[in-house]
């Protein structure tokens, strides 16, 4: 997939599925969320994409 038609697909996604970001709930991290967010700062192999 190109930018072109990463750029319209994300169009469709926007306009059909997701009315406004201001709609979406913001939720506080959890305990799984907080040990990700660690892990990310912490281990240099979380940063490692393959």
């Amino acid at each position: 997939m190109d930018n072109s038609e990463a750029d319209r697909l994300w169009d469709i996604i926007s306009t059909q599925f997701i009315p406004s970001w201001d709609d979406i709930e913001e939720v506080e991290p959890d305990e799984w969320d907080l040990q990700m967010l660690k892990d990310i700062e912490n281990d240099p192999d979380c940063k490692t994409f393959e």
